[in-house]
């Protein structure tokens, strides 16, 4: 018998592809915009049981749920925000009655009002939006993709977009010793210069900037805003520069993968989930694979930690500290990185490199005399 359970909340974020993926006829056959209508009105949906979710250093086992918010985010910022409340706390309901013992809030049910602290008090069961693992994996994955790029972290310019918000400045204070510069981008100057004195005195150069065109000197950015449209072009990013985009939906436009093959893009970073686990939904990883945000449910329920973990607005850097031993532990880990929807192999990095050294020889050669 299993005694650990969790559950995670899903929803639509490229309305088409998504819808597909549990109703594959209307998937294919609705128009995007009739999705985001309808979206309001659907009620919450149970995708798939989980199962197999098995800790390394105790041998329990979890056993869990995806259930659905049915928004999609243009929807949920279309409508009252008590609406959005409602409906997520619905399929919260709909997880405690399955059994789960602590709920995991995915994509922008996590980040909707006051990030989870609502949601939290109208459940019975513990609630986390999984921002904290997510932090400490994005730190991880940003690192890494600079090294297999060659980039040295000590000596590299970091620009984070969306450095306000609660996963981009607890990023930033964490990366803060880590790099030569960091950039905090961001709308609002005031809330800039808060997390800049978070950030000060650990080891890099740190600037603020409530201009997105400052990217162009960066060697690595990170990005995590809460747009729903991309805001991440091709023309703000130079030569071998590597982007990760945390953001979900994403914030770099598909058009990097068309026009700039010099640059390395890759996603938040996957983790590996320990033990034969089976999802039995496809959201769009390769089997075993889970965001960072799903995995800190599943390391949490392991643990048995069933109290409500990350919430809000700030997260401790304690905090993200905690989960990644935790999840550890149990034997979550990074595992790869992907490129729109595509591993990124050494093939791959290889190409990158090759075209970012030729996109730089022409620069000097036509640059100006």
């Amino acid at each position: 018998m299993v005694d650990d359970t969790f559950a995670f909340i899903i929803h639509p974020i490229d309305p088409k592809a998504d819808v597909e993926r549990k109703y594959p006829l209307l998937g294919r056959l609705l128009p995007e915009p009739v999705i985001h209508f309808l979206s309001g009105y659907w009620p919450p949906v149970y995708i798939s049981e989980i199962t197999g979710v098995r800790s390394v250093y105790t041998r329990r086992e979890a056993r869990g749920w995806f259930v659905a918010a049915p928004y999609t985010p243009q929807r949920m910022l279309e409508i009252p925000e008590e609406q959005v409340y409602r409906k997520i706390v619905q399929a919260g309901r709909m997880a405690e009655k399955l059994g789960a013992k602590i709920l995991g809030l995915g994509a922008f049910t996590s980040v909707v009002g006051d990030a989870g602290v609502t949601i939290a008090e109208r459940l019975d069961i513990p609630v986390t939006t999984g921002d904290a693992y997510t932090v400490a994996i994005a730190a991880q994955a940003i690192i890494e993709a600079g090294r297999l790029m060659g980039i040295e972290a000590r000596q590299a310019r970091l620009a984070i977009v969306g450095a306000t918000g609660a996963i981009g400045s607890t990023c930033a204070e964490l990366l803060a010793g880590e790099v030569g510069q960091l950039t905090l981008i961001g709308r609002r100057e005031a809330a800039l210069n808060a997390v800049r004195e978070r950030c000060e005195g650990t080891g890099a150069e740190v600037r603020t900037s409530t201009d997105l065109r400052d990217i162009a000197e960066a060697d690595l950015i990170m990005t995590v805003t809460s747009s729903i449209g991309a805001i991440i072009e091709p023309e703000l990013l130079k030569p071998g520069a590597v982007v990760l985009d945390v953001a979900r939906p994403r914030d770099v436009s598909r058009r990097v993968a068309a026009e700039r093959s010099d640059v390395l893009v890759v996603e938040g970073g996957m983790v590996e989930v320990p033990g034969p686990v089976d999802f039995h939904f496809d959201f769009g990883f390769p089997p075993g694979r889970a965001y960072a945000c799903m995995a800190e449910t599943m390391a949490l329920a392991l643990e048995g930690r069933y109290e409500d973990y990350t919430l809000g607005r700030r997260i401790e850097i304690e905090r993200v500290r905690e989960i990644n031993a935790i999840a550890t532990r149990h034997g979550f880990r990074l595992s790869g990185l992907r490129s729109f929807e595509r591993e990124v192999t050494a093939e791959h990095i290889a190409r990158v490199q090759d075209l970012a050294l030729r996109s730089r020889r022409s620069a000097r050669a036509f640059g100006p005399a």
